[in-house]
């Protein structure tokens, strides 16, 4: 059994080699997690995600050693069902749900989460962008109904108090999926949501984002068409209200971007303030950093690269393919993981004409036994 134990060392890309081990039915164990750090060992986020794993499966087994710097994770069955998780003030939501996207059509019962932190900072993906962007892409894989993501109350840093709650179905199989038509931007949206501080910061950021590129898009993206452009405001919550289980806790404010073109592709960009940062400030910057995506090309977003792949991996024996941009750090080194936990590798073609990557792979065929038959 130990022979079949994969390895890794460091603390880097811990959530997605744990969410792989599930997938796959393969235990892993991590070691030198921090080792030569003054605080050696696992985080209390990372702690805390591991709970959650266990929580929302059956019959794993994790193993932690005294000074907390090596993990054995033996995987159970997923289970889902309905439970609540608080996630802390270290790391925001989307650091908890993402991987649960990834867990959550293969589960026995429906997934009902309900998330209680920060939903908007510059360190993890937004539930703003989850819900916006992230999780229409499901529906290319047969994901659709019964899935929702509803923000209940709003959470800025450092004190969090934000509720989410996540639904998902549950499938027997994933269908194949073919996009590789990135298509031409023909909208750009976005959410301005602000905590605790004055409703017009959320109308100066929005009049902010929209100057700049509307100025900058014809000099940097010759094929942005950029049609209509909507924006959803969330007001901040009254400060006079008292019980942290109604209001915010911290004064903040966060805006989201997405350009969604003729072909459905949908690129995000999103930013939260830092201290001293005025909402024009940040208005700029979120839209700068659009535009830069979409220079990137592709038919995703970077940082929803790793769910795409890994939802082709999980598809039929079929051919799947998809047109990305430049592949970050983190997505070569989920392809890597990929072909250590299901044997699977990817055709990587370059597209000199669009300086695009055209990855291709064949599906293991992955059935979800755990379903419960109707």
């Amino acid at each position: 059994m130990a022979s079949k134990i994969l390895k890794f060392s460091g603390h880097n890309y811990f959530r997605q080699r744990l969410i792989l081990a599930i997938l796959s039915g393969k235990p892993v164990k991590i070691d030198k997690v921090r080792s030569n750090d003054s605080d050696p060992g696992l985080k209390d986020f990372e702690a805390s995600f591991l709970r959650l794993l266990d929580k929302v499966t059956n019959g794993s087994i994790i193993e932690i050693n005294y000074s907390g710097t090596s993990v054995l994770f033996k995987p159970g069955v997923i289970t889902g069902g309905t439970i609540s998780h608080d996630c802390g003030t270290a790391r925001a939501i989307g650091y908890f749900l993402e991987p649960m996207i990834a867990l959550a059509p293969f589960s026995k019962d429906p997934f009902n989460l309900i998330f209680f932190g920060i939903t908007n900072d510059n360190v993890d993906t937004s539930v703003d962008i989850i819900r916006t962007a992230v999780m229409l892409q499901l529906k290319r894989f047969g994901i659709e109904e019964g899935l929702e993501l509803k923000i209940s109350k709003r959470g800025s840093p450092p004190l969090g108090g934000g509720e989410v709650n996540f639904k998902c179905p549950v499938v027997k199989s994933l269908k194949p999926m073919q996009f590789t038509d990135e298509g031409r931007i023909k909208r750009i949206r976005g959410i301005a949501c602000c905590t605790r501080v004055s409703p017009q910061n959320a109308n100066r950021m929005i009049d902010a984002a929209r100057s700049d590129y509307e100025i900058y898009y014809r000099q940097i993206m010759t094929h942005l068409t950029c049609g209509t452009r909507g924006f959803d405001i969330v007001k901040p919550m009254s400060p006079t209200w008292k019980s942290n289980h109604i209001c915010n806790r911290s004064p903040g404010f966060a805006l989201s971007l997405v350009a969604e073109s003729t072909t459905s592709a949908l690129i995000t960009a999103e930013q939260a303030a830092n201290p001293g940062e005025t909402p024009e400030d940040l208005g700029k910057r979120t839209a700068k950093l659009l535009l830069s995506e979409i220079r990137k090309g592709g038919c995703i977003g970077s940082s929803n690269q790793w769910l795409m792949l890994l939802l082709m991996v999980l598809s039929p024996e079929d051919v799947s393919k998809i047109r990305l941009g430049q592949l970050t750090a983190f997505t070569i080194q989920y392809l890597r993981d990929i072909r250590d936990f299901f044997d699977v590798t990817f055709k990587i073609k370059q597209d000199p004409e669009s300086n695009t990557l055209l990855l291709t792979s064949v599906g293991v065929g992955y059935i979800n036994y755990n379903k419960k038959t109707t």
